[in-house]
């Protein structure tokens, strides 16, 4: 039978501490090590206050970082940002304030590099509908939105 370590409360925040400041996480990342650590819910809860009292927990500043790294380093569009700090369960606030880190221009240019490397792999797609299919589900999946990538396969196919 595998044996389960039990913390005090002061060694689970203490773990915890180090966890959220390793890297930005959301109440829901937290919540989850709790339940791993096999912590009561009157244990998590205190763990928890003392975290945002502490600065540890901070969910504005997890869903600023979030889209900061999504789109610069895996650049996903807003769509699939909002999608995934959703599923974390980040309120519309927060949501809002983190695609405020991303500027129009920067999110643009970066839309354009990408819709662009794709169409450049896309080239020697002999099928017109293979080929807008391929373009189109690879630009949603990463949360661009439908409105950008077809004005994109318009301007490129307009422009041949």
């Amino acid at each position: 039978m595998e044996k389960h370590k039990s913390y005090s409360v002061n060694e689970a925040l203490a773990k915890l501490q180090s966890y959220c400041a390793y890297r930005d996480r959301c109440h829901m990342e937290v919540e989850q090590k709790l339940k791993e650590m096999r912590m009561i819910p009157q244990a998590c809860e205190i763990i928890i206050t003392k975290l945002i009292e502490g600065n540890f927990l901070n969910e504005t500043r997890f869903a600023q970082s979030f889209a900061r790294g999504k789109f610069r380093i895996k650049h996903w569009g807003k769509t699939r940002i909002i999608r995934e700090l959703k599923q974390r369960q980040i309120g519309s606030y927060n949501i809002k304030e983190a695609l405020k880190e991303i500027e129009e221009a920067e999110y643009l240019q970066s839309f354009y590099n990408l819709a662009n490397k794709r169409l450049k792999q896309l080239e020697n797609e002999s099928d017109t509908h293979a080929k807008k299919r391929k373009f189109v589900s690879y630009m949603q999946y990463r949360g661009w939105e439908s409105q950008l990538i077809f004005e994109r396969w318009n301007d490129h196919y307009k422009n041949r």
